[in-house]
């Protein structure tokens, strides 16, 4: 997939400004060197570094801590699991 240039250098100015801000630092040790060169392609295919394009994974999975508040905060409409699944379950065998 071909990335334009200016979309390269768009995320590459953006990664350089992520670096000035103050921020953690993370130092990962003993990754497999296949996971490491995984993330180099991906990083080289959006035209960006290995550090931006993990920072940006990371924090896509670190939203998830959030989900279990999220949960909490939904309404109970008492509708019984066991009875959503079985009305699933029926519907998949009358197919």
């Amino acid at each position: 997939m071909h990335v334009p240039s200016t979309t390269k250098r768009d995320a590459r100015i953006a990664a350089s400004q992520l670096a000035l801000c103050d921020k953690r630092t993370l130092y990962l040790r003993n990754v497999p060197d296949e996971v490491g060169q995984r993330l180099e392609r991906l990083a080289a295919r959006e035209g960006i570094s290995v550090s931006a394009f993990a920072t940006r994974e990371l924090a896509a999975i670190a939203r998830r801590a959030d989900n279990p508040a999220l949960l909490l905060g939904l309404p109970d409409l008492g509708v019984d699991a066991d009875a959503v699944v079985a009305d699933i379950e029926a519907g998949r065998s009358a197919r």
